[in-house]
């Protein structure tokens, strides 16, 4: 069974160092205090929509689509992972043009794009 190792303390959520690195080939131990790389950090969840994420390539559509989830939860999630990864999160200012262009795509719903543009 493959465990990873967890990125942050199930107990208090804080990020978790590796001390001890082992190899079973050459039994070979290393001590000391290791970084985790960032996408460690993310839950099982996040990261299995990065890998949906670059699977379509960004193509929120069929992100929607594969994940049975609307644009909104799409954006929702994508700025969860950013935010997991320790990036700030800016909130864009609404550009009606995109939008616009996004529902004449079929990419998101009337009713997305009504959300969209009063928010």
């Amino acid at each position: 069974m493959k465990r990873e190792v967890p990125g942050n303390c199930p107990i208090c959520k804080s990020e978790t160092k590796v001390t001890e690195i082992y190899c079973k080939n050459c039994d070979t131990t290393i001590r000391g205090e290791f970084e985790l790389c960032k996408f460690c950090r993310l839950n099982e969840e996040q990261k299995y929509f990065v890998e949906v994420f670059i699977k379509n390539r960004g193509n929120i559509k069929e992100i929607e689509k594969e994940l049975g989830i609307s644009y909104p939860t799409v954006r929702n999630k994508l700025d969860e992972v950013i935010s997991s990864l320790g990036y700030k999160l800016e909130k864009p200012a609404i550009n009606q043009k995109e939008i616009l262009e996004k529902l004449s795509k079929g990419e998101i719903s009337k009713d997305e794009a009504l959300k969209l543009l009063n928010k």
